[in-house]
């Protein structure tokens, strides 16, 4: 019997966590660094020196990997992400270090995320050997609605997160949380919002956030941004988008299914003409009634993915785009004037 090599399953995932300066990443991964349940994982930081972790330390493995006394890899990034992952890859493979199973990485305060997630596809190596799970945003609280009103990084931390999470909330009353949270909806309608305190935190609730199998399930609609409860009233993009800023969220819905000439043509125009306001794009597509799971950040693209089979009795199209001064009417007509122009063959 012939059986097909699950291409996504078998790839390490990657989370990614961000957050603005004083968002409360450090003390987060100081406690994850000694949680038991973070054996078999790889964490990326950029400075260990600020992790003050040397007290848990088994063996030095050089001057950027440290391996800690429960099982987990800490390493410090010397040089850029891509070398950084390289080298973490080619030394399990080599067996210098064990072997994990995943890796998180904390990116700095100022840092654009979007690159990190267009290196995971970009690199030849990292693609064939890494999959991107997630990005989780941590929040500040307190600081949150001055920083909107003055910083870019917050905003698009938030908008294309896949999970968020407010920290230091014990130092904020009810009507200031709900301000917080207002503030967050406005800018990313439907990523789950949680509370953390002092970065106590189940690190399996950092994991298993994006696809992770061409096996559909409902786990499949989650990872597009859909709400379980209301499956088949709203979608990510459905909620008002209150905030002043230039970046949105929108929904783009279509009955027709595609041709892949017609769909990958249409999204190519859009990439060369507007990639760099192109945060981020998640959706599930009907290509000639196969379901294919498209994901991209800007002008860089993960390849397509086509699911064992629909992961419900809706087989519309359907993507989410998060974008900066893209009008909704804009996506909508390119994706139907090249769709009647390419014609299936």
């Amino acid at each position: 019997m012939n059986f097909k090599r699950d291409v996504i399953s078998g790839k390490i995932p990657v989370t990614i966590i961000t957050g603005f300066l004083g968002s409360g990443k450090t003390t987060l991964i100081r406690q994850l660094l000694v949680h038991p349940s973070m054996n078999k994982v790889a964490v990326v930081i950029n400075e260990i020196g600020e992790i003050g972790i040397d007290q848990d330390l088994v063996t030095l493995s050089s001057e950027s990997i440290s391996l800690l006394a429960n099982g987990c890899i800490c390493c410090s990034v010397r040089t850029d992400m891509q070398e950084t992952l390289r080298d973490l890859f080619t030394r399990r493979t080599i067996g210098d270090i064990f072997d994990f199973d995943r890796i998180i990485i904390e990116t700095t305060g100022l840092a654009d995320p979007a690159p990190i997630l267009q290196t995971l596809v970009s690199d030849t190596l990292l693609e064939a050997q890494f999959r991107f799970d997630g990005l989780v945003t941590l929040v500040d609280g307190v600081n949150l609605p001055d920083q909107l009103n003055t910083l870019k990084e917050p905003e698009k931390q938030l908008a294309i997160a896949d999970r968020i999470y407010i920290t230091k909330t014990d130092l904020i009353d009810p009507p200031q949380m709900d301000e917080v949270i207002q503030l967050i909806r406005t800018i990313n309608p439907s990523s789950p919002i949680r509370n953390i305190v002092h970065g106590n935190i189940d690190p399996n609730e950092l994991m298993g956030i994006g696809l992770s199998s061409t096996k559909a399930s409902e786990k499949t609609l989650t990872f597009l941004g859909e709400n379980q409860s209301q499956l088949n009233e709203k979608y990510l993009g459905d909620f008002a988008n209150r905030h002043s800023s230039n970046i949105k969220t929108e929904t783009l819905r279509f009955k027709t299914p595609f041709t892949w000439e017609a769909f990958s043509s249409a999204l190519d125009l859009l990439t060369t003409l507007r990639g760099v306001d192109l945060l981020r794009v998640k959706g599930i597509i009907n290509v000639e009634d196969k379901p294919i799971v498209i994901q991209g950040v800007q002008h860089i693209f993960h390849p397509p993915v086509t699911l064992d089979r629909w992961p419900s009795e809706d087989h519309d199209s359907r993507i989410v785009f998060i974008t900066r001064n893209i009008p909704k009417e804009v996506l909508k007509n390119l994706f139907e004037i090249v769709t009647q122009v390419v014609k299936p063959a």
